[in-house]
C-alpha cells in the first residue's frame, strides 16, 4: 500500500507497475483510491538516497493506464488475486507539478524537516523502521475527499540492478505494525529474468503495445516485451516486496 503522513479513512484498490530502465535504473507506477479527512502526503520509501535521484513522470493524460493493463490479462484471475540521518540542507525540497498533485523527492528521513508539517511521518516514526535509514523518499501531497489518483510514475537508481522494488510497506494511522492486510495488484515487465513463471507471476499473452497506449506511457513500457501480474492479498508480513 503505502505510508500516510495523516490518518486515512480508506485505501483501495491499490495498483503497482515496475519496470527496468536504463543504467540500473526503474521505472514504478503507483495508482490506488484513497478517502481521506484532511490534506495529507502519501510516502514512498525507495532504496536510493541520492538528492535529485528521482525523475518523475505525469500520467495525468494516461488515466486508463492500470485499466488497460488489466485488459491484457483476459482470463479468469488467479485465486490468489528509519534510522535518524541528518538532513544536509535547510532549504525548501523542490517541488514538482505532476499533474493533478505536487510531488517532491525526500534524500533522507532528516530531510523531512524541510517539508510542511502536514506531510511528514508522526515524530520518531522512522526510528522503528532503521532498515530505512539509507532510503530516499517519493513524497505525493494529495488533497482531502474521496478520490481515485491518477497513476504517479517515476524513474529511480536502484541500489541492486538485478532487482525490481515494489514499496508496499503499510504505514496508515502513524504507527509501524508487524503485519499488515495486503490487497494489491502488482505488475511488471521483466527483463533478464530467464523463467518468470517459475516465479509465480501470470504472463499476458500478448506484447504490452497490443493492449496499452504505449506513446501515452512516456517510455515507461516496452511495447515488444510482455506484461506480468500477481495478486497479493491478505495479512502477511509489513515490508516492501523485492523481485
Amino acid at each position: 500500500m503505502c505510508c500516510f503522513s495523516r490518518s486515512v479513512q480508506a485505501v483501495a484498490d491499490t495498483n503497482i507497475f515496475a519496470r527496468a530502465a536504463k543504467e540500473g535504473r526503474q521505472f514504478l507506477v503507483y495508482s490506488m483510491t484513497l478517502r481521506a479527512k484532511e490534506d495529507l502526503a502519501m510516502i514512498l520509501p525507495l532504496p536510493t538516497p541520492k538528492e535529485d535521484a528521482v525523475r518523475f513522470i505525469n500520467l495525468e493524460k494516461y488515466e486508463d493506464f492500470f485499466k488497460d493493463m488489466r485488459a491484457g490479462f483476459p482470463a479468469p484471475a488467479s485465486k490468489d488475486k528509519g534510522g535518524r540521518s541528518l538532513g544536509l540542507s535547510n532549504d525548501k525540497l523542490k517541488v514538482v507539478e505532476v499533474g493533478s498533485f505536487e510531488a517532491s523527492f525526500v534524500p533522507t528521513v532528516g530531510d523531512f524537516s524541510r517539508l510542511d508539517e502536514r506531510f511528514r511521518l508522526p515524530e520518531g516514526t522512522w526510528d522503528k523502521l532503521p532498515a530505512y535509514k539509507n532510503y530516499g523518499f517519493a513524497v505525493f501531497k494529495l488533497k482531502e475527499g474521496e478520490k481515485r489518483i491518477h497513476p504517479m510514475a517515476f524513474e529511480f537508481p536502484r541500489t541492486n540492478a538485478k532487482q525490481l522494488f515494489f514499496p508496499t510497506v503499510h504505514i496508515h494511522d502513524g504507527k509501524v505494525h508487524e503485519t499488515a492486510a495486503f490487497d494489491h495488484a502488482l505488475f511488471c515487465q521483466f527483463s533478464g529474468v530467464e523463467n518468470p513463471k517459475a516465479l509465480k507471476w501470470r504472463e499476458s499473452p500478448r506484447p504490452a503495445r497490443m493492449f496499452m497506449k504505449v506513446a501515452k506511457a512516456q517510455g515507461i513500457l516496452d511495447p515488444d516485451g510482455h506484461c506480468y501480474q500477481m495478486f497479493i492479498k491478505g495479512k502477511r508480513k509489513n515490508e516492501d516486496i523485492v523481485v
